[in-house]
């Protein structure tokens, strides 16, 4: 599956600002803008929070997409936020980035992402259920949902090896399909879907701190429970909005880096910010808050299109969701295995995954990634990845974005072809709300984001045996 050359092979400058902005906006949109609504309305209850915490989502993102772009033009080679941390904290914090990004960010992302494909797919082929056993071998059972979900990500793993021309042109047509695909679907909800009794009743209570239970009651959230609610129904939307920084991890492969990656990181950010919020008010035009705390399986977007497209609506959504999915794993893909590429050509990652192929990808880093995000396919739940992964994103997320007021003390030597907007203060703010949501997710959640927190620090003694070995395994 992987060739060799004994020539230099060099990457190829082929993703022009449109396709940056593509990769940007087709990575974020995945599964989670069509599930995690249920959940943050049950968390919060009423249709002001829903929208803030998805415009707080969104601010923050643009937010850091705004800082990373000063880095970007800094460093505008592959491997993005390793390379920052690198720069910013050392080779140790940058190597623990890279490690919980293989571990856990990346590759829990694309078993997740891959995983929510074939929940979807099940609506038109019942075959690749995960009620459908498709092996058993002792305890392990695997379903038809697993298989669907491992064959795509060898399919685009195996695309993407064939160079990111091929990568690029897929991950742009499938986001603009996603971007009008969704468009469509919130012009139909607020034009011939609207319901105005709905509108009003979800809006009357817009403020109200309120939990909805399953006979569709309501009762007050204490001041405590409220605002552990409020940083919970945070994760849902921090993961559906996440993978935006994929583009920086191509930065090597980018035309006109210096300028284009930034501009990819806002334009992209921005538009789906748009896209997120304009859904949700889509959902609150079609569906009682309840309807949406309570639809089956969380899949709100079905129950939203089958009021407004009756029957069909649910072959809709599905296609919509396996479409989206698709194309986010694609550009997940693509992406990701460019910081292991870097970690490797630092000594830090074994030394085959520093290698080009003929097409002048790392093909190595690209199947090590695909058999990693296999497994985790077979063994995790989403909610499960989903919750080891924002914990996990945060933390580096907040250093990176501080790194752009260090580098600015550290090395102001640096050219910045494009600086921070409202630096010191937006950097700032990002990295505070940050760590504010990880501390909640440890207090209210610890099931999951203390072993995110073990895994992160298990690389500590990896990195070590990996210095001394000089990369050599």
């Amino acid at each position: 599956m992987i060739e060799q050359n004994e020539e230099k092979v060099e990457m190829k400058r082929a993703l022009s600002l449109f396709d940056g902005t593509m990769l940007v906006a087709g990575s974020m949109i995945g599964s989670g803008i069509f599930i995690v609504s249920s959940d943050i309305v049950r968390n919060v209850g009423s249709a002001g929070w829903l929208i803030l915490i998805w415009a707080i989502t969104g601010l923050i993102t643009i937010i850091a997409g705004l800082s990373f772009g000063e880095l970007a033009s800094m460093f505008p080679g592959a491997g993005g936020q390793y390379v920052y941390l690198r720069a910013a904290y050392g080779r140790l914090v940058a190597f623990l980035f890279g490690w919980a990004f293989f571990m856990v960010i990346q590759a829990g992302s694309i078993a997740a992402v891959g995983i929510a494909f074939s929940k979807f797919a099940s609506y038109i082929f019942p075959s690749v259920s995960e009620s459908s056993l498709f092996l058993s071998i002792g305890s392990l059972e695997i379903s038809g949902a697993e298989i669907l979900a491992i064959a795509s990500i060898i399919f685009l793993t195996w695309l993407n090896s064939k160079g990111v021309k091929e990568g690029k042109v897929l991950q742009s047509v499938l986001t603009m399909v996603k971007i009008l695909s969704l468009g469509g679907l919130i012009v139909l909800g607020l034009t011939i879907g609207f319901n105005s009794q709905v509108w009003d009743a979800n809006w009357a209570l817009a403020w109200f701190k309120i939990q909805w239970n399953e006979g569709n009651m309501v009762m007050p959230f204490t001041e405590g429970a409220f605002w552990g609610g409020f940083v919970a129904a945070m994760v849902g939307s921090i993961f559906a909005s996440d993978a935006w920084n994929g583009v920086t991890f191509v930065g090597e492969e980018i035309k006109n880096p210096e300028r284009n990656i930034a501009l990819s990181l806002v334009y992209g950010t921005l538009i789906v910010t748009v896209l997120y919020i304009a859904i949700n008010l889509m959902y609150m035009a079609t569906l009682t808050m309840p309807e949406i705390a309570f639809a089956e399986y969380d899949r709100v977007a079905i129950a939203s299109s089958q009021k407004i497209l009756g029957s069909f609506g649910t072959l809709v959504i599905a296609v919509m969701v396996m479409i989206s999915t698709f194309g986010c794993n694609n550009g997940m893909i693509l992406s990701g295995a460019r910081v292991y590429y870097s970690m490797a050509k630092d000594g830090l990652f074994f030394q085959k995954v520093s290698l080009l192929n003929k097409n002048g990808v790392p093909a190595w880093g690209l199947w090590l990634q695909c058999a990693w995000a296999c497994i985790l396919c077979l063994t995790g739940r989403f909610s499960d990845l989903l919750d080891y992964i924002i914990f996990a994103v945060l933390i580096f997320y907040a250093l990176t974005v501080l790194a752009v007021i260090i580098l600015r003390k550290k090395h102001p030597e640096i050219e910045r072809p494009y600086k921070t907007i409202g630096y010191p203060v937006l950097p700032l703010i990002y990295v505070f709300v940050a760590l504010a949501i990880g501390v909640g997710l440890l207090i209210y959640k610890p099931t999951y984001t203390w072993p995110g927190l073990i895994i992160i620090l298990l690389g500590i003694p990896i990195y070590y045996m990996w210095k001394n070995q000089k990369g050599v395994i």
